[in-house]
């Protein structure tokens, strides 16, 4: 387990950015406790902290990726830290690794399967040793996938005894569109592939975040097709191969209790 005595349950780093803003807008409007903004400049924050109708004396912590030290203080004072602040292949790594070493419980909303990847293997060992808990992808586009499928196979040990071994998901409408950081995480990614091709390798596997297992071959979901059970076309989804890569994870991460064949 993650340290359980430190100073604030949850520090939001990134708060003065767009979606920062929203979590910590969030967390206010919920009487959330013990926690703290975090970001490059104070006054930023505090303008935020005025924006957002949060308490005047919330306090604000001062950070920056490109100062090492203000990452480790800030995780030292935490038992949770949640991130906004990518490209987190350009700006991710310092705080992941500062959050590993103080045993803090780190959460993104990662959607750059290179990076987490590259993560995994660098800091998933000493993770566990110090209990800090690493969860990418908890964005809106990877959540209602991950735990759907969390959902959905336990009801069907529930009804059936035994876990489906195939789960089809669909998009039919959604609102908004990328916000600037999920573009600059896409650039970041696409310049990554162009300076080394075997990460394209990569980003086509779905089972490149579960080091040491490789399942089934996968539904091929690269064109337009019929889906029978839905009585529709159905195209292929721009964030399918990182929320299938997270499902995939998921599995392994529990054991594999919807079998190694899903």
């Amino acid at each position: 387990m993650a340290k359980s005595k430190a100073e604030f349950d949850i520090i939001v780093y990134g708060a003065s950015g767009f979606t920062g803003r929203l979590v910590a807008e969030y967390l206010a409007k919920r009487g959330v406790k013990r926690r703290a903004m975090a970001g490059r400049s104070a006054t930023k924050l505090a303008e935020v902290r005025d924006l957002i109708g949060a308490p005047r004396d919330l306090p604000l912590v001062e950070a920056d990726a490109s100062a090492p030290e203000t990452l480790t203080a800030m995780c030292n004072r935490a038992r949770v830290i949640i991130t906004t602040v990518g490209p987190y292949q350009l700006y991710g790594e310092g705080l992941l690794a500062a959050c590993v070493k103080a045993g803090a419980d780190y959460i993104d909303l990662c959607g750059e399967p290179n990076w987490m990847a590259d993560m995994i293997a660098k800091y998933e060992k000493t993770a566990k040793e110090s209990g800090a808990r690493i969860v990418f992808s908890c964005g809106f586009d990877s959540i209602p996938f991950d735990l759907g499928v969390v959902f959905l196979q336990g009801e069907a040990q529930s009804r059936f005894g035994a876990p489906l071994t195939r789960v089809r998901g669909r998009v039919r409408v959604m609102k908004g569109g990328f916000s600037g950081g999920t573009a600059a995480s896409a650039m970041a990614t696409f310049e990554q592939i162009g300076r080394d091709p075997a990460l394209a390798r990569l980003m086509a596997d779905p089972f490149a975040l579960t080091p040491g297992f490789h399942g089934p071959t996968q539904p091929d979901t690269d064109a337009a097709a019929y889906d029978d059970i839905a009585k529709s076309w159905s195209a292929p989804f721009i964030m399918a191969p990182i929320n299938t890569k997270n499902v995939h994870r998921t599995n392994a991460l529990r054991g594999h209790p919807w079998g190694r064949d899903f």
